[in-house]
């Protein structure tokens, strides 16, 4: 199956957290032409100065977070007492629903290369309870394609399902 370019979108270097560089592909300027889709951005380094500074504990609401990273590692914790780190070809999806609070310490490493988006979930479920889900390499298989693999992080893609979220198909 061909895949079709419909729109482009040029991302934006900026910091963000406690000073993390990355790119922001998409934000409120992109909201509603992709809803649900409220943000992505993307990070590349091999200089740990770059996002060492990570994310200190900070309050997310009404929506989900999805975390894949490609190499690297991240450790993470939250209000509810969950903890775990994220490495190579891992993936943490977290539902803030209701209300939580949480943090990502990216750990010095050769280069760290992901991704984060966050969806808006649908209006009569954003007062879910939150939940954290660790997802290792294994449950994030990898489907081959011409010129590359694509991670399955959520959803299903030819057939191969990944994570399945509860508020969104």
């Amino acid at each position: 199956m061909e895949a079709k370019i419909i729109h482009r979108e040029k991302g934006v270097r900026t910091k963000d957290g406690a000073g993390v560089s990355l790119v922001r592909v998409l934000s409120n300027r992109t909201a509603t032409a992709y809803d649900p889709l409220l943000m992505l951005d993307s990070f590349d380094s091999t200089d740990p100065n770059d996002y060492i500074a990570g994310f200190p504990m900070h309050p997310h609401r009404g929506i989900e977070t999805i975390t894949y990273l490609r190499r690297g590692e991240i450790t993470h914790e939250d209000s509810l007492g969950n903890k775990g780190r994220i490495i190579d070809g891992g993936s943490q999806w977290m539902t803030a629903g209701s209300g939580i609070m949480h943090e990502e310490m990216p750990q010095p490493s050769d280069r760290m290369l992901g991704v984060q988006v966050w969806l808006n979930m649908p209006q009569k479920e954003k007062m879910a309870p939150p939940a954290y889900h660790d997802l290792s390499a294994d449950k994030c298989p990898v489907v081959p394609v011409e010129g590359g693999e694509v991670a399955i992080i959520g959803g299903q893609y030819q057939g191969v399902k990944g994570f399945q979220g509860h508020h969104h198909p």
